[in-house]
C-alpha cells in the first residue's frame, strides 16, 4: 500500500521530513478493523510526534503518523461486533500503532464510530481526536451530564484551534453553562462567535481584568495552550472549588497555589484509555458515534477551515508546518491517498 512517513525525526522543513513510501498492509487483530482511508486531519500531535527523536522509528525504518481519520471497513476480525465490511467509520486512532498517513489502516472498534451520514470524508476525518478531548474534558474531566450548568460559566483558553472550536459547541448544545473563548485576532475571535461562544477575550492581555469587567467568575477553565503563561490568572479567577483541565505541555506549574481555592485539576490525554486498555474504552465508540448523531441532526458544525487536497508528502508537510505556525484556524484536512 502507498503510505507517508519518516525515517528519522527533524524539522518539517528539512528536504526528507516525510516521503511517499510503498508497504505492507497492515495485519488485522481480533477486535481490529481494517480502514481504507479516504479522509485524515492533521493535529499539533502530529507534529510534537514527527519532531521528537524518543518517538521515531527504528533504525532503517519508515515511521507512519497520524491520527484522525474517515473511511470505509474493508475487513473485521474475528471478535469485531459493533462494524461489517463497507460501514463508513470515523476515528481518532492509537498512540502507539501505525497512523492514518497511508492507504489503510488497522484500527480497535472500541475506538470508532460510525462517520456522521452528512459529511464528506476528509470533512469527518477533522471531528474524531478534537471531539474526545473536548468530550472529556466537559463530562469526564469535569463531571458534567448532559443538560447540567445552568448559572454556571467555563472558560476556554485558545478556543480558535480544533479542540476549542468544538467544545465551544458542545458546551452550547448539550449543557447550560455560560461560555467564554479567548482569542486575539480578528479572524479568531470571528471563529469562536461562529462557534457559539457568549463571550469573547483576549489571552493576550490580563484574564483577571477581562472577566471581572464580564463579572463573571468561572468554575470550569479549560487551558488548551499557554497554560504556564495563565496559571496565576487563572487561579486568581477561577471559582473556589473550581475545576481547570489542560492538554498543553507547561514545564513548571505552581500546583501547591490551587489549595487555598481547593481547586480540582486534571490532564486530558485522549489516548490513555486505548493506550492502557482501560475497561471503559469503548466509551470512545459510543461519544463518536453520539458526535455523529449531532452533526447530522444539525446541532453541530464543521470545524474545517482548509482542504489541502489529497495527502501526499508535499501536501502533508504543507499540514504540518501550518500546524507549527500556531495560527491555524478549527481544522485543516486531507483527501486520503486512495481518494
Amino acid at each position: 500500500m502507498k503510505a507517508i512517513g519518516y525515517k528519522q525525526a527533524g524539522a518539517i522543513t528539512a528536504k526528507n521530513s516525510l516521503i511517499d513510501f510503498e508497504t505492507g498492509i497492515p495485519e488485522v487483530g481480533v477486535r481490529d478493523l481494517l480502514v481504507e482511508v479516504k479522509g485524515i486531519s492533521v493535529n499539533p500531535v502530529d507534529v510534537k510526534i514527527r519532531a521528537m527523536a524518543q518517538f521515531g522509528p527504528e533504525e532503517g525504518q519508515n515511521k507512519i503518523i497520524g491520527w484522525d481519520a474517515a473511511g470505509i471497513v474493508r475487513e473485521v476480525g474475528s471478535e469485531v461486533s459493533k462494524f461489517k465490511v463497507g460501514d463508513e467509520v470515523f476515528y481518532a486512532g492509537e498512540f502507539t500503532r501505525a497512523g492514518s498517513n497511508a492507504e489503510f489502516q488497522a484500527v480497535d472498534e472500541r475506538i470508532v464510530g460510525k462517520k456522521p451520514k452528512s459529511l464528506d470524508f476528509a470533512e469527518a476525518a477533522g471531528f474524531p481526536l478534537t471531539s474526545i478531548t473536548a468530550w472529556e474534558i466537559l463530562f469526564d474531566s469535569f463531571g458534567l451530564k448532559e443538560g447540567e450548568g445552568k448559572g454556571e460559566s467555563i472558560l476556554i483558553i485558545g478556543a480558535a484551534g480544533g479542540v476549542g472550536s468544538i467544545m465551544i459547541q458542545l458546551a452550547k448544545k448539550l449543557t447550560g453553562l455560560t461560555v467564554i473563548a479567548t482569542a486575539s485576532r480578528p479572524d479568531t475571535i470571528e471563529w469562536v462567535k461562529k462557534m457559539g461562544a457568549d463571550h469573547v477575550i483576549n489571552h493576550r492581555e490580563s484574564l483577571v481584568d477581562q472577566m471581572k469587567e464580564l463579572g463573571l467568575s468561572p468554575r470550569y477553565v479549560a487551558s488548551l495552550n499557554g497554560t504556564e503563561e495563565h496559571f496565576t490568572g487563572i487561579v486568581e479567577l477561577i471559582q473556589p472549588r473550581g475545576h481547570i483541565a489542560l492538554i498543553d505541555d507547561p514545564q513548571t506549574l505552581d500546583i501547591a497555589s490551587i489549595k487555598l481555592k481547593a481547586l480540582s485539576f486534571s490532564w486530558e490525554f485522549m489516548f490513555a484509555r486505548s493506550l492502557f486498555k482501560t475497561d471503559d474504552m469503548v466509551k470512545q465508540h459510543e461519544l463518536l458515534n453520539r458526535v455523529s448523531e449531532l452533526v447530522d441532526e444539525g446541532k453541530l458544525i464543521s470545524t474545517v477551515t482548509t482542504n489541502l487536497g489529497i495527502m501526499s508528502a508535499e501536501t502533508l508537510k504543507e499540514a504540518h508546518a501550518q500546524q507549527e505556525s500556531g495560527r491555524v484556524i478549527g481544522k485543516n484536512v486531507l483527501i486520503g491517498i486512495s481518494k
